[in-house]
């Protein structure tokens, strides 16, 4: 820009005007030169950008610029920087949403955005998020989108298109579409600072008002803090005066306030160690300023976490002690952030007595030179305020009141009626300070103050008779107009109740409101009218008087006194008092819901800044869900009742009605659909019932298996409690980042999960990462849980399987006798303690026979009774139920129809519901048929293997893992024996299959892969090593020397042997060699 000379003589000449006149016309004059030379349309992209600068210039010197917006919109499909970088300079600010020449830009911008410069993304991500109208946020959000999860976007292109992105919703949120939720959080594992510092601020702004979609972002923040606090794991650049990535810290603080406390131990333990190293690095003071701040920014919002999480009751004292300190801090803004964050441990704290150490001090903060910290000072007195010491600060405000700063003296009002009602334990307190209140505050008093009073005094007779006493005290005086309203209201209604008192005749009364309808405004007289008529039915001695008022005001110029005055006159008038008497009587209770002093108080303390979590007002406030509802969405009505056994009531206990067209009465906690949990059942990936099905009755194995990740799977269970460890190993060459998972319990509360340890946020090629879960049995349930696993590996690749958890895993066999057995039966009985299912096998399902049925009842866990039951086919069992609070004897009778395919299952149990769930876990398990078919049939398909010009016999062993493996691996030709010669075992199947090179180099692939997985066993490494020789692989020997010196992994073999012993789904002959394999190495089957 400095090379165009005209712009810089230009911007000197207008710079040494030496008045507003010359200037204006040197403006003037360059600007009709401007329009000539558009005019001629002979100009090159130079000569337009020149230009353009020149109308960018007199634009901001506050001239309007009319002309020239076309030719600043062609600048930006220059193919120059320079052009388009002035050409999207003066969009921004020639432009509005609703200009007409938007549309044009729209599709400039979007090629930008699709482009692969750099900085062609960056100037059409600042037009949109500086101009972001709704067309062009609905046209290009998608665009804006893709760049920042693209994996080839630079991190400054990343950063830029979140803040876009977070823009767009602030102004539009339907812009951001729920589908995005999942990506955008994986990005908050980006190892870039300010990636995640831009992420996070936009999903701060969507979590807050899509918490359900967002709820991922608990477990990232609460991971992400850890590393950067505990294991200092950030760049040197984000390290900010000693403190690590404050602004970081910060946000996640913050986000992690959205939520309530995970239910997670792991989780609850990475936040508390996070909290316990910010505490102990703010015990010291930094001498450096900028240190200090930064640290003590990290230090309040961990303060405010702590108290949102509400865990130890030690913790929470020392920091009240904490805070006791710092708003007696000599800095102002230390004062202010302490006096917040105790507000905070007021709304949240079970007793209010460490805050009342510090009451004095408190309440001088009233008097401090900020009024910031005045602000913060009552916010604090209001949330700390009880029955105990209501007395003491409702004097002492009022006090304050009448040198109170005009901007919170309207809050002050509302704060100080609030508190003299809600703790007033003696009803003539009340009236004395809230009339006081009201004369004291004079025009800062909301009409919702005195018509609160009115309210009150109406729904409790026992006010009635003292606040018109005390109120006819202040219409004799000089009192504020709002006394006034109250007065003639009260005395109109109850001026009968002190009638006989010394000084409150009739008479007296009238002469006190007639007095004060000289002074007061057209509103108070129209009220003072009302009351008049009321006189007229209670003290007909007055009445030549107040008929004189109607008639003097029945020619007012005020068009409301004068009808109001001449109906009065004309009820008063009538040969007959029935009308008046009709008209005339006692207003009925108010509804309680007609008070609004709360939310006007919300109103007036609403700000532009994130949602809380709480609201200021104590503990009793923020357990009122509906008033923490109504301060988050201010300017909604709400109803102010409280909820007496479930009914909703007003103040003097009467149900508080709704009445018809008041918004009041509507239901506004109806919520739109909630969103799709993509964790759960719905949304299970293709074939996930694979895994599934072969853990069904096993405790180890593969879940879960494609090119890129395997999930493998190992449970142990004892008696009520369950452990289950999650593998996921990265098959690919390459790593993967941002994994997560989310675990979906649809079974709670009777199946509680509790997580001990999360994955690795990476895993490295060939790595492997894992998950520990515990799941305990409150009782009987029938849904599986699931897992949603999700991860980058260039896009996000997500899979939601079900873990193979129910209730057969809580089941234990127990053995009776034939006769303890029918004594149990016929003492449990029917009724609800019995299920009985009749049913058939799926159209699909093979081998339904005697083994296979028996090995699904004892998978179940039952211990099968032989010689029970008078028909051999049927199958007796019995087991026990185990679950946290006890254990239930359950007993079984199956019916099998083998020809038919059919079924009639009977299950007994000492508890209710444990029968039905049982009996439908096992319909379902049953109907499927013998399913080991169709996998083995799927799995020698995929780890066949063949050089090109060899074939090769493959055996298949069905072991304890419910899975089959290569165990030999055997050339074959015509000068070898047939398949049919080669000696297998029982439970091994031999194919001869033909196969390419390609699934040669697959196969050999597989075999890598079991060599580099750590939990494989030393013998399967060697055998795998074998076959690599056999294929001809070029795996290096070093690791099958390694495994060599250390010999086989007995342990490792003997359990695998003992597990297929007891595993139904090993034919007996099966069971038979793995009990000789026990025998050759000295360990006994039955152990």
């Amino acid at each position: 820009m400095s090379s165009m000379r005209g712009l810089v003589q230009f911007i000197a000449d207008l710079r040494n005007a030496r008045a507003r006149e010359l200037e204006e016309k040197r403006v003037n004059k360059e600007l009709a030169n401007i329009r000539q030379k558009f005019k001629g349309g002979s100009l090159n992209g130079y000569q337009k950008k020149k230009y353009v600068c020149k109308l960018l210039y007199v634009y901001i010197q506050g001239y309007d610029v009319d002309f020239g917006h076309l030719e600043a919109v062609n600048l930006i499909s220059s193919t120059k920087y320079s052009e388009k970088q002035i050409g999207y300079l003066a969009v921004t600010l020639f432009l509005h949403e609703e200009h007409e020449l938007l549309h044009l830009v729209v599709n400039s911008i979007r090629k930008d955005l699709l482009d692969h410069n750099e900085l062609n993304n960056c100037l059409a991500l600042h037009a949109v998020a500086n101009v972001g109208s709704r067309e062009m946020g609905e046209a290009l959000s998608t665009d804006v989108h893709r760049l920042l999860i693209s994996p080839t976007s630079k991190a400054f292109v990343k950063k830029k298109a979140a803040l876009t992105l977070l823009r767009l919703y602030r102004k539009y949120p339907s812009i951001v579409q729920n589908e995005w939720a999942e990506r955008i959080i994986s990005i908050m594992d980006d190892p870039d600072m300010g990636v995640t510092l831009s992420v996070t601020s936009l999903v701060m702004a969507l979590a807050q008002d899509k918490p359900e979609e967002y709820r991922g972002s608990y477990v990232k923040a609460a991971q992400r803090l850890k590393r950067i606090v505990v294991d200092n794991d950030i760049q040197p650049d984000y390290l900010y005066y000693r403190v690590p990535c404050p602004w970081i810290q910060v946000k996640f603080l913050r986000l992690l306030q959205y939520y309530p406390p995970s239910e997670d131990s792991h989780v609850r333990e990475i936040i508390r160690e996070s909290l316990q190293q910010i505490m102990n690095a703010a015990m010291d003071t930094p001498k450096n300023v900028q240190q200090n701040n930064a640290q003590n920014a990290v230090l309040f919002e961990a303060i405010n976490l702590l108290i949102h999480l509400d865990t130890e009751h030690s913790l929470m004292m020392q920091i009240s002690a904490r805070l006791g300190k710092y708003i007696q801090s000599r800095e102002t803004n230390v004062r202010y952030l302490g006096l917040e964050a105790m507000t905070h441990f007021a709304a949240r704290a079970e007793t209010l007595d460490p805050i009342k150490k510090h009451q004095n001090i408190i309440l001088g903060s009233l008097r401090d030179r900020d009024i910031s910290v005045r602000r913060k000072g009552l916010d604090l007195i209001y949330s700390m305020c009880d029955t105990t010491n209501a007395g003491p600060i409702v004097n002492e405000l009022l006090r304050y009141l009448q040198t109170a700063d005009y901007a919170i003296r309207e809050e002050m009002v509302l704060k100080v009626a609030i508190l003299t009602e809600k703790y007033a334990t003696d009803a003539q307190w009340y009236i004395d300070m809230t009339l006081k209140l009201l004369s004291l505050a004079g025009d800062h008093v909301n009409d919702e103050v005195w018509q609160r009073v009115i309210q009150i005094v109406t729904n409790n007779e026992e006010l009635q008779a003292y606040a018109a006493h005390t109120l006819l005290g202040y219409m004799k005086t000089d009192c504020h107009e709002s006394l006034v309203k109250i007065g003639c209201y009260v005395l109109g209604e109850f001026g009968h109740l002190i009638a006989e008192n010394q000084g409150s005749s009739p008479i007296e009364q009238f002469l006190a409101l007639q007095a004060k309808m000289i002074t007061s405004t057209d509103n108070t007289r129209a009220m003072i009218l009302s009351s008049f008529i009321k006189f007229v039915n209670l003290f007909p001695e007055i009445k030549p008087q107040l008929l004189h008022i109607f008639r003097l005001y029945s020619h007012s110029p005020d068009s409301e006194l004068q009808q109001r005055a001449f109906e009065y006159l004309s009820l008063a008038t009538l040969p007959s008092d029935d009308l008046l008497r009709t008209v005339c009587d006692e207003m009925p209770p108010f509804s309680e819901r007609a008070s609004i002093l709360l939310s006007r108080l919300h109103q007036k303390t609403a700000g532009t800044s994130d949602k809380k979590t709480w609201v200021v007002g104590g503990k009793a406030a923020n357990a009122d869900k509906q008033e923490v509802l109504m301060a988050q969405n201010t300017g909604l009505k709400r109803t102010f009742t409280t909820i007496v056994n479930g009914t909703r009531t007003g103040a003097n206990g009467k149900a508080a009605g709704s009445a018809s067209g008041d918004l009041a009465g509507l239901d506004l906690s109806a919520s739109s659909a909630p969103p799709p949990n993509m964790a759960s059942a719905a949304h299970l990936t293709p074939e996930w019932d694979i895994g599934y099905n072969r853990l069904y009755f096993n405790h180890e194995g593969v879940l879960f298996e494609d090119a890129q990740i395997q999930v493998g799977l190992r449970s142990e269970y004892r008696a009520h409690m369950g452990v289950v460890k999650v593998y996921i190993s990265n098959k690919s060459s390459f790593a993967i980042g941002s994994v997560t998972t989310t675990v979906d319990n649809p079974a709670a509360p009777n199946l509680k999960i509790d997580t001990k340890s999360l994955p690795d946020a990476s895993v490295p090629p060939a790595g492997q990462t894992q998950q520990t879960l515990f799941f305990e049995s409150k009782g009987p349930f029938t849904d599986a849980p699931t897992i949603r696993i999700s991860y980058l590996a260039g896009a996000l690749q997500a899979y939601t399987l079900q873990l193979p958890v129910l209730m057969h895993r809580y089941m234990e066999p127990s053995t009776l006798s034939a006769e303890e057995f029918f004594k149990r039966w016929r003492q449990i009985g029917g009724g609800p303690l019995e299920a009985q299912h009749t049913f058939g096998a799926q159209p699909k399902a093979k081998d339904i026979g005697e083994a296979f049925t028996r090995r699904v009842v004892q998978g179940f866990g039952w211990k099968i009774l032989d010689g029970v039951d008078p028909n051999p086919k049927n199958i007796v069992g019995c087991a026990v139920y185990q679950f946290a609070t006890g254990k239930t004897g359950c007993l079984l009778r199956l019916e099998p129809n083998y020809d038919g395919k059919m079924y009639r299952i009977t299950i007994r149990a000492t508890q209710e519901s444990v029968p039905q769930a049982l009996a439908k876990q096992m319909e379902q398990r049953l109907s499927q048929g013998n399913l080991e078919e169709m996998y083995s049939g799927r799995l020698a398909q995929g780890i066949s293997c063949i050089k090109s010009d060899q074939t090769y016999i493959i055996t298949l062993t069905y072991v304890a893992r419910s899975a089959y493996y290569i165990t030999t691996l055997i050339p074959h030709n015509t000068n070898t024996s047939s398949p049919s010669q080669a000696h297998t075992h029982p439970d091994e199947t031999q194919q001869t299959i033909p196969m390419s090179a390609e699934e040669r180099v697959n196969a050999m692939r597989g075999y890598k892969s079991t060599l580099s997985n750590p939990r494989t066993s030393n013998e399967a490494k060697k055998h795998a090593q074998d076959m690599l020789n056999e294929l001809g692989g070029d795996q290096p020997r070093e690791e099958l020397h390694a495994h060599a010196e250390h010999g086989k992994d007995p342990t490792r073999v003997v359990s695998g042997l003992k597990a297929a012993m007891h595993n139904p789904n090993v034919t007996e002959s099966g069971r038979q060699h793995a009990e000789e394999r026990l025998s050759e190495m000295g360990e006994r089957p039955e152990e």
